[in-house]
């Protein structure tokens, strides 16, 4: 669990993660909202509006420090907040301007060119607090240069191309086309959509990130007023114009008194100041007549975004807290291009067409209830398709040495206690009183596993040691994040933890990697590894954290060399116990999913004291080191391990993650056309006749009896109304038997993915067909042909 910055809020990079709010609808598809409570206990919590918003300007009231100003008249406290920005801002680029403006040495790092042949890196001549990444453009070819949103240095800081640098560095550029790139340019248009919503409502604005498929803003508006689709129009015709105008970004640094003095009129902006910002301050950015708390960074001016629409809105509550304001949210798409809105609403129509929600519905394998918010009930046909995802996991598992283990659903809070989740996510557990006693579901298998390893003793020769567990886990999500099934509160994962000395890390990564192969190369999804090392706040010693990320980015340069495709390295953004590797897949709409995750963890074996014997009795007992402290509350240090003992190392590892999640991803993924081997409906028979219905059933017997899912169609109905019932409902192969059929123990085979057969089958034998579909099932083909 790794902690989070809780000025994240402020960037909109991670605001929803940060801050998350409850929808009183259904999340869009493909929009990822993290259940995360503040730990930290608040100054002072927001109320129920029982003051009025701020009232409405009066009318010749205008914003006379910009040259850029909107014609609409604004409120006072628009206007005050502008105006000490802009005192504030001059005094600090006076300040900047009496600084010295030393020669600094700036490499450009310009990444490959159009045929993927890297560029050697540019040395630049630069003066700090003068020179700015944007201004060193002109040196990159315009084909790339043109796509550049943003600029990172040191390849670790996402850097304003028009903010001046400071010291030596190394910049490379960060197109719309990467995942950061669109992040920083969908968080500036969410501040353009701010802006339009402040001129035309007046409105307090809470937040606005950026988020999978764009960006909204939420706000309260005077009165209570709700947005409506009439808005739409209104506000985009306000951005379109604040587009013409070429309105900058600009970043100022501002201290907490100025802060309070300029956002004093907004009890949400006041809350995030007072909660989540350091003592030393934040970030804020101008565009146009919108100044708001920002971390930033931000594209350079408005003239970037060239198309702009809003896509819908809803309500939801400030700090997802029912009992808190109740908000409007604004959503809204931008790009740079208008070729890609137009590339962008035909990816929402087919994504529409997939979406698990309605997909599942129709083919009747789940649905959701109110009786059990975030929790699926699976219908018999979703259930064949977790089971033949748990019978292929199993079956890798005899493979490749794990053994399965049932643990406990509830613990005593002090199991939690001592492995550390309770302090870190104790929020999100479902906690219960039993016997005076605080207990809670489980919301994860590692502290029981870590359990198992310690019943007895273990040694050297039982490592590795690796504990499979597909127990019901349990996670208290925010209700507005909840989301089909791709966000829930009960799920099962293919859960493992491997318990192996530090010299068997490289060789256990390496399997892991082969595992992932095996299972996404059956979906045929395409997957990217990334590298995530030791955070500024950590557990342990640098020297094992050193030794770890070694073993693993030798396992990952194997894998390189062995054709599986290049990793990416993500400096610092390692989980507090442990480095990581996050495993994203990406499905038939290209959009980014991440299933795997397989971390190192030192700390979980301290807290529980786990060791094994390592058969060297001459060895003796290590001193306990100060920052192995114990996370369990007591203060206490875990024991070393004694003569002749080690401490294990625990890798966490999931291929598919959630099963719930997984069958969303491939329910999508497929368009609800499943392959054969996972399929809920494989075969229908179709008598053309009463006559032949006794042959029909004993078909269905025959595949029946070798465990496939067949159904016979004996109703009233006509055959081509039974036929075109069975293409609806996406079953593999739809036999069609008569007279001839019956006579010759033949069956005619409508392919669903096959056009040519959909207007007369194939006529194949019996004996042949039965042998054709067992080799489909056992081969676990991606292609539904035979």
């Amino acid at each position: 669990m790794a902690s989070e910055d809780p000025r994240d809020v402020m960037s909109g990079q991670l605001s929803e993660s940060a801050l998350p709010l409850r929808t009183k609808e259904a999340v869009p598809e493909g929009v990822e909202k993290t259940s995360s409570k503040n730990s930290k206990q608040p100054k002072s919590k927001p109320q129920k509006n029982k003051e009025p918003l701020a009232e409405k300007p009066k009318k010749d009231a205008q914003d006379t420090e910009s040259n850029k100003e909107t014609t609409s008249q604004l409120p006072d406290f628009i206007q005050k907040r502008n105006q000490l920005f802009d005192e504030l801002k001059r005094k600090h680029d006076a300040e900047v301007l009496d600084k010295e403006h030393p020669v600094i040495n700036v490499v450009l790092d310009l990444g490959s060119d159009k045929d993927g042949a890297p560029i050697p890196a540019m040395p630049v001549a630069a003066k700090a607090w003068e020179s700015t990444p944007g201004s060193f453009l002109k040196h990159v070819d315009k084909d790339i240069s043109s796509d550049v949103v943003v600029a990172k240095v040191d390849g670790k800081h996402l850097w304003d191309l028009h903010r001046p640098l400071e010291s030596d560095c190394r910049i490379s550029y960060i197109p719309f086309t990467s995942p950061e790139g669109r992040n920083v340019f969908w968080h500036s248009c969410a501040h353009v959509l701010g802006e339009a919503a402040e001129c035309q409502y007046n409105c307090l604005l809470s937040h606005g990130p950026p988020v999978e498929q764009g960006f909204f803003y939420d706000m309260a508006i005077a009165g209570g007023q709700v947005v409506k689709e009439s808005d739409w129009s209104p506000l985009e015709s306000k951005a379109s114009k604040f587009f013409k105008e070429k309105q900058p970004f600009d970043r100022l640094h501002v201290s907490i008194p100025d802060l309070k003095e300029m956002f004093g009129y907004s009890k949400y902006k006041m809350y995030y100041i007072e909660n989540l910002l350091p003592p030393e301050g934040s970030t804020v950015y101008r565009c146009g007549t919108l100044v708001d708390l920002c971390l930033g960074p931000h594209i350079q001016n408005t003239s970037k975004i060239k198309a702009f629409q809003i896509m819908k809105n809803s309500s939801c509550y400030f700090r997802g807290d029912k009992d808190d304001d109740s908000l409007q949210r604004i959503y809204g798409v931008a790009f740079p291009d208008k070729k890609l809105m137009t590339e962008h609403k035909k990816f929402l129509e087919e994504a529409a067409k997939r979406d698990h929600r309605r997909i599942g519905i129709e083919q009747e394998l789940f649905f959701f209830n109110e009786m059990s918010p975030g929790s699926t009930f699976l219908l018999p046909h979703g259930t064949r398709i977790f089971n033949a995802l748990q019978k292929l996991l199993r079956s890798e598992y005899q493979k490749r040495g794990y053994s399965e283990v049932q643990s406990p659903n509830m613990y005593d809070s002090d199991l939690w206690k001592r492995s550390g989740h309770w302090q870190h996510y104790s929020e999100d557990m479902f906690v219960l009183d039993v016997e005076k006693k605080k207990w809670a579901l489980k919301p994860m298998n590692c502290p029981g596993h870590c359990m198992m390893f310690s019943h007895r003793e273990r040694s050297y020769r039982e490592l590795p040691l690796r504990m499979a567990d597909f127990g019901v886990l349990h996670r208290n999500e925010a209700s507005g994040a909840l989301n089909g099934m791709t966000r829930v509160r009960k799920f099962q994962q293919d859960d493992t933890h491997i318990f192996c000395t530090q010299d068997q890390i490289t060789e256990e990564i390496e399997g892991l990697f082969d595992f992932l192969k095996c299972i996404y190369g059956l979906f045929g999804f395409p997957f990217r590894l990334n590298l995530s090392t030791r955070p500024e706040k950590f557990l342990g010693d640098i020297a094992t954290w050193d030794v770890a990320e070694s073993k693993l980015k030798d396992a990952l340069n194997s894998f390189t060399a062995s054709g599986g495709g290049q990793w990416v390295l993500n400096e610092g953004d390692g989980a507090f116990y442990g480095p990581k590797i996050d495993i994203t897949i990406s499905d038939a709409l290209r959009r980014d999913w991440q299933c795997a995750t397989i971390q190192l963890d030192f700390q979980l074996p301290q807290n529980f004291d786990l060791e094994y014997m390592t058969g060297d009795t001459s060895a003796k007992a290590k001193a306990a080191a100060p920052d192995e402290a114990r996370e369990d509350g007591t203060g206490g240090l875990p024991k070393a391990p004694g003569p002749g003992r080690a401490r294990p190392v625990m890798i966490h590892r999931a291929i598919i993650g959630s099963f719930e999640r997984f069958m969303a991803i491939l329910t999508e993924h497929f368009a609800g056309k499943w392959p054969f081997w996972i399929s809920p409906r494989q075969v229908l028979v179709i008598p053309v006749m009463p006559a032949v219905n006794d042959y029909a059933q004993e078909v269905q017997g025959l595949f029946k009896s070798l465990k496939m899912y067949v159904d016979v169609d004996v109703s009233g109905n006509t055959m081509q109304k039974k036929i075109r019932t069975g293409q609806l409902q996406q079953y593999n192969f739809i036999f069609v038997v008569g007279a001839k059929e019956k006579e010759s123990r033949s069956v005619n085979i409508r392919n669903r993915d096959d056009q040519e057969t959909q207007a007369q089958g194939e006529l194949v034998p019996l004996d042949e067909a039965i042998s054709k579909l067992k080799a489909l099932k056992k081969e676990r083909r991606l292609l539904n042909a035979i």
